[in-house]
């Protein structure tokens, strides 16, 4: 019985090395068509090259006269400059200049566009009044926390005279406000 076996399992593995066969490459390499015949074009006349350009040449450089202011008939002597008063020495306990401000709105409308600031504040103020905190979810909250604090930043950035930044503050807070307030 064991015999048996052991015929069954040697023909069945003798069987699969039979048929297997391993597919192999050519010995021989591809046959490849001939590249084909390369034409170039050949001049009967040879040509010289062209001859080499001059560079332009650089123009003077002179500074150009300025016209010079009639003179007057009868000078003025200047008065006599006052001596500048010596600036007293900062210590360390004097606190340092503030920088100034650079101002991108016109000093004519920055009235106008300060109006305008406060006017997004109030009505920002006023939907955030009409809103009880205590009903609302944590998304809302979060969303009231950050309008009322874009009301403050807003009121600081107006008091710096950082107007574009107030208005985009308050801006911000007045659409927050007016969403919570549709809730």
């Amino acid at each position: 019985m064991k015999a048996l076996y052991s015929m069954l399992l040697v023909s069945a593995l003798a069987s699969g090395c039979v048929r297997a066969r391993a597919n192999t490459t050519p010995d021989a390499p591809l046959d490849m068509p001939a590249p084909p015949p390369r034409d170039v074009a050949t001049n009967d006349v040879e040509t010289p090259p062209p001859p080499p350009v001059p560079l332009v040449p650089e123009p003077a450089r002179s500074a150009p006269a300025r016209p010079r202011p009639a003179p007057r008939e009868q000078p003025k002597p200047d008065p006599p400059k006052p001596e500048p008063a010596a600036e007293p020495s900062r210590t360390a306990d004097d606190p340092p200049k503030a920088p100034t401000t650079l101002q991108t709105t016109p000093a004519t409308a920055e009235g106008e566009v300060e109006r305008g600031i406060r006017a997004s504040l109030t009505r920002a103020n006023a939907n955030l009044r009409r809103i009880d905190y205590r009903v609302l979810n944590a998304d809302a909250r979060t969303q009231y926390d950050t309008a009322k604090r874009f009301i403050r930043q807003a009121d600081e950035a107006i008091r710096s005279k950082n107007l574009v930044f107030a208005k985009s503050l308050a801006d911000k807070a007045a659409a927050l406000a007016a969403q919570l307030g549709g809730r």
